[in-house]
């Protein structure tokens, strides 16, 4: 079973950066998709990047495309999101998700099989 495990995140002035983690210990990702969804408060979890199982293949929310970058590192069993020129509106919890299905840039948060614990990103004016 896969299990993720996140860090990262944190404060930072609008214009900044920060960079998240995704790490499974048990070393059985590498054949998952990952995805990451945002939360802010109020809000409906939202879909904001996903990197296919060899890396080859991003998506990106649009509103995020160009300031964020997923990548992973199977032999780390590691997937990061660098986040830079970050806006106030970033601001929410973020979590990385996994799945085997190759439609996984377009799935409802619920059909995504393993979830990491979430963590908080704010972005202050």
């Amino acid at each position: 079973q896969v299990q993720l495990q996140q860090s990262g995140g944190g404060l930072v002035q609008a214009g900044g950066s920060l960079k998240l983690s995704c790490a499974d210990p048990g070393r059985t990702f590498t054949k998952y998709h990952i995805v990451w969804f945002r939360e802010a408060l109020g809000k409906k979890r939202e879909f904001v990047a996903a990197v296919s199982w060899s890396g080859r293949n991003t998506y990106y929310k649009s509103s995020v495309e160009g300031r964020f970058t997923v990548s992973r590192d199977n032999a780390k069993s590691t997937v990061y999101l660098q986040m830079d020129m970050l806006k106030p509106e970033d601001t929410a919890v973020y979590y990385c998700a996994a799945t085997e299905s190759d439609y996984y840039y377009e799935l409802e948060a619920f059909e995504y099989d393993y979830w990491g614990q979430g963590t908080q990103v704010t972005v202050s004016s």
